[in-house]
């Protein structure tokens, strides 16, 4: 049953992430500097980058399942803010010093760090409800 909550947690999260950077694709794209063609499409798009990130969000999800075991965070409420939590306090922070070093854009830190800290917090919600 773990295994059914850590994989639809990772889902969640997953989904919310696509909805995310659709809905923030322009300055994402603007901040990163890929070059896109004249449909606003990334040139020479990989199906890598989406496989990586869904076996990662199972890993994340996986680890957040053990910590709140261990934690007893067994509430959806409580699941929701200490994902949360996780996503501001430990991911965010270390998307920022990445970007900081690579003299990246701030706002690379405010759209990253943001997907971070909500799918975190969808991630923490479904991992406890069932």
């Amino acid at each position: 049953m773990e295994t059914i909550n850590v994989l639809a947690a990772a889902a969640g999260s997953w989904v919310f992430g696509a909805v995310w950077y659709m809905a923030l694709s322009k300055p994402w794209l603007a901040v990163v500097g890929i070059e896109t063609d004249e449909n606003g499409r990334p040139v020479g798009g990989s199906a890598l980058p989406f496989v990586l990130s869904a076996v990662c969000m199972v890993l994340v999800a996986g680890l957040m399942r053990y910590v709140f075991a261990l934690a007893g965070i067994d509430t959806p409420v409580s699941g929701l803010l200490h994902g949360g939590a996780i996503g501001l306090f430990f991911i965010s922070p270390w998307i920022m010093i990445n970007n900081a070093y690579g003299m990246r854009p701030f706002m690379l830190t405010v759209i990253d760090g943001g997907y971070a800290t909500i799918g975190c917090a969808i991630i923490g919600a479904i991992l406890v409800l069932f």
